[in-house]
């Protein structure tokens, strides 16, 4: 009993439709919310990187170019071949404009060194001093100068402090560029310029590229000091970073790199300064718990819907089944009391729900067995009254041949044989449409009955219109769907031929190719533009029902229908607008008709 309950079925079932679909949808949309999360992070993070990058690289490139510039000031260069003519006042001036005006030409350089490399002479200067010409003595920038001169582009940078997020107001330089000045064209070095650079303009740059609340960013020199750190602790242990050599020695100019260890598991976005502006390496670490911390949230969301839903089913499912059940006892009961021969069905309310809608489409589906058997004598009358409205409509088409032969009588006595004949086509259309008994006539049958009403137009409209008619002798008697001419040209006498420039020309050509027949109606007209033709193929593929879509292409479609319906996919039926004006509708068919399909 209780494995054939519809109550208990309902609830294991709805049960499983909830668990499973609840539970499928909060392990992929997990999953699904995880990797989409991650692979925007790594893609934002990477464009950002790139962007920071491209700043960098401006902000040294612009720095370095204060540098190069000086080899566009001969005075200054002449000093530097021979630093021992200082004694020129001239001279002593113009470098002394040179040094200030790169000192103040950017707010962060705090100061500007020329170091001789033959002699040990030093001009230097800050914001807080004049131009000083001094001598060296133990100059602890030799390493920094031999690999300026060391380096393809004849530029160093020189990382002083590492600068930290916790000690960003410090006053401490962190960078020196330090460029080695050659005596051009000769590859000599006349001397080094190295310019101090103040951190705030580096801090702010790395700023804008990371969200402190969630992520770390960090900038190291191509050798992998540090120079901008938002983490101190990294700062203090810097050689115990594992991860900062293998970035380091890394081929690639920018990646992605995970990484798990005890102090950091997450993941590593990094990118590379080209080496003309010094390869600083840019990085981003984002942890998994930040990472995935929206993909926890909305696991943790759907696991709250799906208890909160599942209660509402089990609820549901206890209350439906109640409701349920009861009123198909009472509909069991009426239909076994119908299986006793009672007709009587007492009237009772089942609600307005699909069972209540059922046991109210019993009650009535009763009652009107119970009319139906006492109808059975009125209908048989009304099937005899209907007889007769058929041969009535029977007698009303011979009357009207009989009236029109008169008439053509009288006309042929009144010696007016033009009418006589105009009557005989006009008799033969009619009888040919309203001879209900054919659907498949033969081709000749077909041709004549659209003679005749080609013959009617061109009595219309005289020498204003030109036909012709074409057909093979081979297919004369080959069956095709009645009706199927007269709707295609009707068309071009209602939308087509009075707006013709000229006469109005018409050609309908009926040949064979190899077991199809082939039929074409081709005309002058203005022909369709291109957006009606698609609105036409398109208005064919609608319901058989639908008849919008305009009055031009409802008896061609018509027709496409009824192709459709005695040939299924065999047939086909195309029109295109032909070049020099005029319109153009083709009909392919089997040319033999047979079998039940037929």
């Amino acid at each position: 009993m209780l494995k054939n309950s519809i109550r208990n079925k309902l609830i294991v079932l709805l049960m499983l439709t909830t668990i499973i679909p609840f539970g499928s949808s909060i392990i992929i949309t997990y999953f699904y919310t995880k990797n989409s999360i991650e692979k925007e992070v790594v893609e934002e993070s990477s464009n950002l990187l790139y962007q920071g990058k491209i700043n960098l690289e401006s902000y040294v490139n612009e720095l370095n170019g204060l540098t190069i510039s000086l080899y566009n000031n001969p005075d200054f260069i002449n000093y530097m071949r021979s630093p021992g003519n200082e004694s020129n006042y001239l001279t002593i001036g113009i470098v002394k404009n040179v040094v200030q005006t790169i000192l103040y030409t950017e707010d962060t350089i705090r100061g500007v060194r020329i170091s001789f490399a033959e002699n040990d002479r030093v001009v230097s200067a800050t914001k807080h001093s004049t131009v000083v010409f001094s001598n060296r003595k133990n100059d602890s920038r030799e390493e920094a100068f031999m690999n300026a001169r060391l380096s393809p582009y004849n530029m160093y940078i020189e990382s002083a402090n590492t600068q930290q997020e916790n000690s960003v107001k410090s006053s401490k330089n962190i960078v020196t560029i330090h460029r080695a000045f050659t005596n051009v064209p000769d590859d000599e070095v006349l001397g080094y310029i190295s310019l101090d650079i103040a951190p705030e303009k580096i801090v702010n740059l790395s700023r804008n590229l990371y969200n402190a609340d969630t992520e770390e960013f960090y900038l190291l020199t191509s050798e992998g000091e540090l120079i901008y750190s938002s983490n101190s602790d990294i700062s203090r242990n810097q050689k115990s970073q594992e991860w900062i050599p293998e970035i380091v020695e890394g081929k690639e100019t920018s990646g992605t790199l995970e990484w798990k260890e005890d102090s950091f598991s997450g993941v590593m976005m990094y990118d590379r300064l080209s080496p003309s502006a010094g390869g600083w390496i840019l990085v981003k670490r984002v942890s998994y718990a930040h990472l995935y911390e929206s993909a926890f949230s909305v696991a943790k969301i759907n696991i709250m819907f799906g208890v909160i839903g599942l209660t509402l089913v089990i609820l549901s499912v206890l209350f439906v089944s109640f409701k349920i059940t009861s009123p198909i006892r009472v509909l069991l009961h009426n239909i076994q009391k119908v299986e006793e021969g009672d007709m009587k069905i007492e009237s009772q309310s089942f609600g307005t729900d699909e069972i209540g809608m059922l046991g109210s489409r019993f009650q009535e589906m009763i009652t009107r067995v119970n009319h139906l058997i006492n109808r059975e004598y009125k209908l048989e009358l009304e099937n005899k009254t209907n007889q007769l409205k058929v041969l009535q409509s029977q007698i009303n088409p011979h009357f009207l041949y009989n009236a029109l032969q008169s008439i053509g009588t009288i006309a042929l006595k009144n010696k007016v044989p033009q009418i006589y004949t105009l009557l005989t086509h006009l008799s033969k259309i009619m009888r040919y449409g309203m001879n209900m008994e054919e659907d498949i006539v033969t081709l000749r049958k077909e041709i004549n009955y659209t003679n005749a009403y080609l013959l009617l137009q061109k009595e219309r409209f005289g020498e204003h219109l030109h036909y012709s008619v074409e057909v093979d002798e081979s297919i004369w008697e080959t069956k095709v769907p009645k009706m199927l001419l007269q709707p295609v040209i009707e068309n071009y006498f209602k939308h087509g031929f009075d707006i013709r420039e000229g006469t109005g020309i018409l050609k309908l050509k009926c040949s064979r190719e190899q077991e199809y027949l082939v039929i074409e109606i081709q005309d002058n007209g203005a022909g369709v533009t291109e957006e009606r033709l698609q609105e036409i193929r398109a208005h064919f593929q609608t319901s058989a029902k639908n008849k919008t879509g305009g009055e031009t292409s409802i008896g061609l479609k018509n027709v496409y229908m009824r192709l459709k319906l005695y040939y299924d996919s065999e047939a086909s039926l195309d029109f295109q607008n032909i070049e020099g004006g005029g319109f153009m509708v083709s009909m392919k068919l089997p040319a033999e008709m047979e079998g039940e399909h037929s």
